[in-house]
């Protein structure tokens, strides 16, 4: 609806200006649908076909510059035929207007609005890649402001805060969905709601019979007492100063 929309504002503009000699052609309202009908029926040829060539070339790894021109050309040929057969119709007297001179305009007008479309397909893609909400991998969940590197995982009841030396975010996913988009981290399970990247351990924090691991940055990660005979025979806390 959008590329129509646009197509009738400019067609009225057109219109209204009378492009190409059109404003010695009759009457404004006459005009004004003239060139309405035109921009209507040059958005389906090339609003519909450009698309659907631009994501069958990218998949063969062909160029714009290489397929775009040839299919302008080609694309051009319908909406000169379609908009001269219109204009004859309504006023013979264009009939005089040759047919290479017309099929010019309309390649003229079909270059631009190529350029246009690929001009904005092309800022879209390059525009910032935001969060994969749908990936198995936590890390692909975060704002890319926080990075890629993760100090742990600590969940609060349906999200994992995924922490970051830049920050934190919650992604929704379980911690055992985080830890297994995380296989290739090496880290361990500290707690039922919390997991640790071996490589974010600076420190063991021994508190009477309490334990928790400091990691880089200040944060604490609880051990549960369950975990810490098997942290300590893994080599998990040997390495660690203690606090």
């Amino acid at each position: 609806m959008a590329g129509f929309a646009a197509a009738t504002a400019l067609g009225l503009t057109l219109g209204a200006l009378g492009p190409f000699g059109s404003y010695l052609n009759g009457a404004l309202p006459v005009r004004l649908a003239y060139w309405v009908a035109c921009l209507w029926g040059g958005w389906l040829v090339f609003g519909v076909s450009l698309p659907i060539l631009g994501r069958w070339a990218s998949g063969r790894g062909i160029a714009p510059w290489l397929w775009a021109p040839p299919a302008v050309a080609a694309l051009s040929l319908l909406t000169a035929t379609g908009s001269r057969m219109l204009a004859v119709r309504l006023w013979p007297v264009v009939g005089q207007v040759g047919w290479l001179e017309w099929y010019g305009q309309n390649l003229v007008i079909g270059a631009l609005a190529t350029l246009g479309m690929l001009w904005a397909t092309g800022s879209r893609r390059a525009g910032p890649a935001g969060p994969d909400t749908a990936s198995a991998d936590p890390r692909e969940r975060l704002p890319p402001r926080l990075g890629r590197t993760i100090l742990c995982l600590q969940m609060e009841d349906h999200y994992v805060r995924v922490h970051t030396p830049l920050g934190s975010a919650l992604v929704l996913m379980s911690l055992s969905q985080a830890m297994a988009g995380l296989k290739d981290v090496e880290g361990v399970q500290t707690h039922r709601s919390w997991w640790v990247a071996r490589a974010a351990i600076a420190g063991v924090v021994e508190d009477g019979r309490r334990l928790r691991l400091r990691l880089t940055g200040g944060l604490e990660a609880p051990v549960s007492r369950a975990r810490v005979g098997a942290l300590r025979e893994d080599g998990w806390l040997a390495a660690a100063p203690t606090a």
